[in-house]
């Protein structure tokens, strides 16, 4: 082997070492701005799930008015917005699939709606003013069936909803696809329906209403 061709071969070497560095470098960049985001389930040492402070910067799903899934919902003497974001990974999935991949984060806040302010003199406008927050999270290693609830107030972090409560059954026997409200998320229904993940509960709802049309 000529002197030329040993000078080559070690300048190729260490451009590939130079190339290995930088891709390893950029891969542990993203995934600890993915972890510092709360882009995944992060949980404290006693299982409680700390809030993804950045949900806000998510993918927008929806909003809704005064909604009540209850017939006998007690009224209050102000409207209020719900607003539903999902962490990005999770909706780049759905778009393929249809359906939620494990970590999906799925965040609701409500807030308080006004009416008369500024220049507005009819309809209803979101606040600052925050009413609450809850987190629907899919971790399939960690929870039995799958999701869980986790209900915030004005802390970081926040024990598991019991899977005595009423939200967990409501979810899994009326949700269009796997125990989330998409029919409510305009832009993912027809996804949905194009995928052929929705759920017998949600079908039989839809059959039941269309009949009494």
């Amino acid at each position: 082997m000529t002197p030329r061709a040993v000078v080559r071969i070690g300048l190729l070497c260490c451009l590939f070492v130079l190339l290995s560095l930088q891709h390893a470098k950029k891969a542990s960049a993203q995934a600890n701005e993915t972890a510092s985001t709360g882009q995944t389930p992060t949980y404290t040492s006693d299982g409680k799930l700390i809030f993804p402070a950045q949900y806000r910067e998510w993918i927008y799903l929806t909003s809704g008015v005064d909604m009540s899934y209850s017939p006998n919902a007690m009224k209050m003497d102000h409207s209020m917005f719900d607003n539903v974001f999902v962490n990005p990974a999770a909706y780049k999935a759905f778009l393929q699939t249809g359906t939620w991949p494990d970590k999906t984060m799925l965040v609701l806040e409500v807030r308080v709606a006004g009416s008369n302010a500024s220049i507005n003199k009819s309809g209803h406008f979101q606040t600052p003013e925050l009413m609450g927050r809850e987190v629907h999270v899919k971790d399939e290693a960690r929870f039995p069936g799958k999701w869980a609830f986790f209900g915030f107030d004005d802390a970081d972090t926040a024990k598991q909803v019991p899977k005595e409560a009423a939200c967990y059954s409501c979810h899994e026997q009326h949700a269009a696809v796997d125990t989330t409200f998409v029919q409510f998320y305009p832009t993912l229904l027809d996804i949905a329906k194009r995928k052929g993940t929705l759920s017998a509960g949600y079908l039989k709802d839809e059959a039941a209403s269309s009949t009494k049309k």
